[in-house]
């Protein structure tokens, strides 16, 4: 058992309510100013991964601005008093990434929240549900995961461009079972597998039309809301516990891959390419 029985009714989860709290306040990170001045948009910035993501960015010396579900205004909240607390500027906006129309608007109060264009976006809001039998799967859930999922990104990214600079970067949050499937979470690794080819064919075109870098992470199983969000108390659990290193990460293990992706003195070599922060699974080897 890697952690705690728990279970929450509502997805994608908050992390206000899990028991251990995840490790996304970056606490140990050593800042190098390898953001300074810019300005960034998170999705899914509320909590666990994008959390650690955003105060990662802060550290670094970015403005950050964090998209969030209406039900996760308190994690929200903890996410803007961490940015505050280095001197940065944040932002919190609520809605549905799956809504063409709320990412247009997000982006416009997030630039002139920020006072500039866009230098650093993140995709990285995700749902997953568990299906047992996939030939009962519902209509409505794949839907709504591959809104989320694939869809939310593709109509982030058309609303920021208009709102970027050029040499700016894109990251986009995949997963492991893009690469080796899921069993009980097929629609979801469907999704994460277009935001593969998404990436790589946006680094093509993006980087010989405006020197845009769009790269993405793929975790493993990393100790976020989604987890007691997704899965029953026993399965939850053991959550990591098939890992190579035996048990789940933690979202500041994965931020840094963020922050080298982000920064263009780490970086700016990397183009359509995907790390891997998933406890010692050889992917592609």
């Amino acid at each position: 058992m890697t952690q705690p029985p728990q279970q929450q009714d509502q997805q994608p989860g908050l992390e206000s309510e899990m028991d251990p709290a995840p490790r996304s306040r970056m606490e140990a990170w050593l800042p190098a100013g390898k953001l300074r001045g810019q300005r960034a948009l998170v999705t899914g910035g509320d909590s666990g991964i994008g959390r650690a993501v955003a105060i990662g960015f802060a550290k670094e010396g970015a403005d950050v601005c964090i998209l969030h579900t209406a039900a996760e205004e308190e994690d929200a909240r903890e996410t803007l008093r961490h940015i505050a607390a280095e001197g940065r500027r944040g932002l919190a906006i609520s809605g549905d990434v799956g809504d063409p129309a709320f990412c247009t608007r997000a982006v416009e109060e997030a630039t002139a929240h920020l006072e500039g264009p866009l230098d650093i976006l993140v995709n990285n809001a995700a749902e997953q549900h568990e299906t047992e039998d996939f030939a009962q799967i519902p209509v409505e859930q794949v839907e709504r995961t591959f809104r989320t999922n694939i869809l939310g990104y593709v109509w982030m990214i058309r609303a920021a461009l208009p709102r970027m600079n050029d040499g700016a970067r894109i990251i986009n949050t995949t997963s492991i079972t893009a690469y080796r499937g899921s069993a009980e979470l097929p629609d979801y690794a469907a999704t994460k597998g277009a935001i593969v080819a998404l990436t790589r064919s946006l680094a093509q075109s993006l980087w010989k039309a405006r020197r845009i870098r769009v790269n993405a992470v793929a975790p493993g199983p990393i100790w976020t809301p989604l987890i007691p969000a997704s899965f029953d108390e026993e399965r939850t659990a053991k959550h990591g516990d098939s890992s190579e290193m035996g048990r789940a990460g933690q979202p500041d293990e994965v931020a840094p891959c963020y922050i080298f992706l982000a920064s263009d003195l780490d970086s700016s070599y990397i183009n359509g390419q995907v790390l891997h922060p998933n406890g010692g699974t050889v992917v592609n080897g």
